[in-house]
């Protein structure tokens, strides 16, 4: 299956691990599993040094890293749950924001985006909106007088967004757990021609990993494109959801929000 951008991971190892260890889309014999050491090679490393995994979820550190190759060997033979839209969980806890910094999650915009830094700002706000329509529980607050020095050592905001110049993905961002040096959404310029894939919808989708959002077709009844069984399902499979890869048996063309994703926010943070 060949992967859009904001999908493609390096040298497909991770999907190649997946089908190994889990048998999704691919059925692939013991032998198929590559080692921690090959896994390790193959993975694309960011111009950060970050790992990057799942298509556009960063680990920063290769204890990290190691946590996740070993944690996908380890629930190899384990049974997977049958519903949810799924938040991240580490350590067995959901991976999410406190109730008050919910309500505070601040930002700021890189100047670096140039002549296209007001479309990202727009773009930023339309993704956020999509996902603060569904609750009052949770807002993104965007704070201009930070982007002049927008970066991840910036600590008067939660997070920033910046340019980014890569062929491995259009966008990717962070979790909650996450440390403040690697929480930031960075976005390839490919964002304004990926088709109908919008940007709000593109930066909505990684808006919803900020919020401890997990893709959608991690779950079984995707048949494909497995990631981990590191999740906790709050509303029913939908594969049109904007957190599923239409690429990875999606129902959907266009990454647009959904009912299910309105619904597993308030599962998640209160309605």
């Amino acid at each position: 299956m060949k992967f859009s951008r904001i999908s493609r991971i390096s040298v497909g190892v991770t999907a190649c691990l997946a089908a190994a260890l889990a048998g999704s889309a691919a059925t692939a014999s013991e032998g198929d599993v590559p080692t921690y050491k090959e896994f390790k090679a193959d993975t694309y490393v960011d111009f950060d040094g970050q790992y990057i995994v799942n298509g556009d979820e960063p680990i920063s550190t290769d204890g990290g890293l190691k946590q996740f190759y070993t944690s996908m060997v380890g629930k190899k033979n384990a049974k997977t749950v049958d519903n949810g839209l799924v938040v991240n969980t580490v350590s067995g806890r959901d991976d999410k924001w406190s109730a008050s910094q919910a309500l505070n999650l601040t930002y700021c915009v890189s100047t670096k985006f140039g002549t296209r830094h007001t479309d990202v700002v727009n773009a930023m706000a339309g993704g956020a909106g999509l996902w603060e329509s569904a609750t009052t529980k949770v807002n993104f607050v965007y704070v201009p007088a930070q982007n002049a020095s927008c970066n991840t050592r910036n600590n008067n905001v939660l997070f920033s967004v910046e340019p980014v110049n890569t062929t491995q993905y259009i966008a990717r961002a962070f979790f909650p757990s996450t440390s403040k040096r690697s929480r930031n959404v960075l976005i390839d310029d490919s964002i304004w021609t990926s088709g109908s894939w919008e940007p709000i919808d593109i930066l909505a989708h990684e808006l919803g990993h900020a919020l401890g959002f997990r893709h959608e077709h991690t779950r079984p009844e995707s048949g494909t494109c497995f990631e981990d069984n590191n999740w906790r399902p709050l509303t029913p499979y939908d594969n049109k959801s904007i957190m599923h890869y239409p690429q990875c048996n999606g129902g959907s063309s266009d990454l647009e929000f959904q009912a299910s994703d309105a619904a597993g926010v308030r599962a998640l943070y209160g309605s």
